[in-house]
């Protein structure tokens, strides 16, 4: 593969310093994308990347705008694969999406499904009386009446499936900012936030798609069932809780995004809970193999098993993998030991969020950041 090559501007602004979008999430990688593709493209042998754990994105899109890469996104979330199809795929010229986009906001809202589960009754009760919400009414009812627009589009074959995740990646752009949670959907403000009482409105994403650059492919699988090759792959899988209180079998993601899928899908599901949440969220129901704390046949946590079975498994010559101090259970020195026995163990990087401290471990030999705050461990391995 020939790949064009980047000049200084562009390797500045879009590999040093990229510009992405995204939801709140508590899995971003927004803070360590410096450091991500500082890592990636200190390798000169490295043309096509899986984001395997793809969230929000905003890896993919850092790396697809380098210009520089053939990028596999993969998420089991669905609504991780609008995004990825959104930013990486959405061929259209922009005014196209923006026409779309304006009718949308045109729409008067009206109350449906979303209003009726997710925004408070308009039945006079004191605001401190009511069940907590993720959205105002007003929000809700914009919500129903765009989301039911999109589906009769493309129903009636008015928009493609490209397009029509363009258009639902807009909406939940949107709805982020209106809302009136701490960043996911397992539980609600008690009294309403300062931007929820914004008007919901549709803007257009910020699209990366560049015909000139290598062709970025989407996908929506678990991690152990995808096919193909990569020179490299990203590895960011979910965390789960280090408290130890926490049921080991909780599948945080499934439960902390719900709403995002019903948003997608529009399925109208069958919901439970204070939260209004997805009865196919269940903890028992989605569970993660990554977020189990039980111990496993080898002696070891069964997560820090399956960590080690998909750098094993994973069909990559280099193996770049995140991991979150004050996420998981699994320690560091499990992580680099499990490793070292797996490859030749390239570089090692920590971030301490507190005090904006960034150390080269590698070189070190040793985590002058000790084990106190957020931090958050870059580990780079070239598999034999």
């Amino acid at each position: 593969m020939i790949l064009p090559a980047l000049s200084p501007l562009r390797r500045r602004t879009s590999v040093l310093n990229p510009r992405t979008e995204g939801i709140k999430y508590a899995g971003s990688k927004l803070r360590m994308l410096p450091h991500i593709m500082k890592m990636v493209c200190s390798l000169d042998d490295v043309y096509t990347v899986l984001d395997a754990f793809s969230g929000s994105t905003r890896v993919s899109q850092a790396l697809y705008q380098s210009g520089r890469y053939a990028v596999t996104s993969n998420d089991i979330a669905v609504w991780s694969e609008v995004f990825a199809t959104c930013y990486l795929q959405a061929p259209r010229r922009e005014a196209y999406y923006r026409q779309l986009i304006d009718r949308l906001n045109a729409l008067p809202g009206h109350e449906g499904w979303f209003t009726l589960h997710y925004a408070p009754h308009d039945d006079g009760t004191p605001d401190e009386e009511m069940r907590k919400y993720p959205f105002q009414r007003k929000n809700t009812m914009r919500l129903d009446s765009i989301r039911e627009c999109i589906a009769e589009w493309r129903a009636a074959g008015t928009i493609d499936v490209p397009t029509e995740r363009v258009l639902l990646a807009s909406l939940i752009l949107a709805l982020d900012v209106v809302d009136s949670t701490i960043g996911h959907f397992s539980s609600y403000l008690k009294r309403w936030s300062a931007r929820s009482y914004r008007d919901l409105t549709l803007r257009l994403p910020r699209l990366c798609y560049n015909e000139c650059w290598p062709a970025a492919s989407v996908c929506r699988s678990n991690v152990f069932d995808l096919h193909g090759e990569w020179d490299l792959a990203y590895l960011d899988p979910p965390y789960g809780s280090a408290n130890v209180k926490m049921p080991s079998s909780r599948v945080r993601y499934a439960a902390y995004y719900h709403l995002w899928k019903s948003v997608v899908l529009n399925d109208q599901p069958t919901l439970f809970g204070a939260a209004g949440r997805r009865e196919d969220s269940r903890d028992g129901i989605s569970a993660s193999v990554f977020e189990d704390f039980h111990m496993g046949t080898s002696g070891r946590l069964k997560a820090i098993e399956a960590i080690e079975r998909l750098v094993q498994q994973v069909k990559a010559r280099y193996i770049l993998l995140s991991y979150n101090s004050s996420g998981g259970r699994v320690t560091r020195e499990e992580i680099q030991q499990m490793l070292s026995e797996n490859g030749t163990l390239m570089d090692v990087m920590a971030v301490d969020y507190a005090h904006h401290n960034m150390a080269n471990m590698f070189r070190t030999r040793k985590w002058c950041c000790a084990d106190k705050g957020h931090q958050e461990y870059l580990f780079l391995l070239r598999k034999e």
